[in-house]
């Protein structure tokens, strides 16, 4: 489920939280869905405790998972996630890669279409999570 690599120069926990929440946003975990306990994901990475942990805290405060005291860790409704802070941010970092894209000559609608890809692929994602 989740590999790393040793090579990349970000932190490890940031490898973990990045892939959980790619699993999440892909659908692969789906809300509701029960993610490895801090122990079993350590041993399964062989990596330190303390590292699972600190991914966990950050995708907690993010919104993406959640804790159940003696039940573990779970995926939250994507309303969570949502929140006025986390989505603040990542409209300011689309707004800088559009920036920067049209700086660098990108053509206009190859970006339009893009994202209608990407919007119309989220909604045929959200009518098959529904249906499910």
């Amino acid at each position: 489920m989740i590999n790393l690599d040793f090579r990349d120069s970000r932190p490890v926990f940031e490898q973990i939280r990045d892939k959980i929440k790619e699993l999440i946003i892909s659908g692969a975990l789906k809300e509701g869905d029960k993610i490895l306990s801090v122990r079993e994901m350590a041993a399964s990475l062989t990596i330190n405790p303390n590292t699972i942990v600190k991914a966990y805290k950050e995708l907690e405060n993010e919104g993406y998972i959640g804790s159940i005291k003696g039940k573990g860790y779970f995926v939250c409704d994507k309303k969570y996630a949502a929140s006025g802070e986390n989505t603040r941010a990542l409209f300011k970092t689309v707004e800088d890669a559009l920036c920067e894209l049209k700086f660098l000559g990108a053509d206009k609608k190859e970006i339009i279409d893009l994202t209608e890809k990407i919007w119309e692929g989220a909604k045929k994602d959200d009518q098959r999570n529904r249906n499910n």
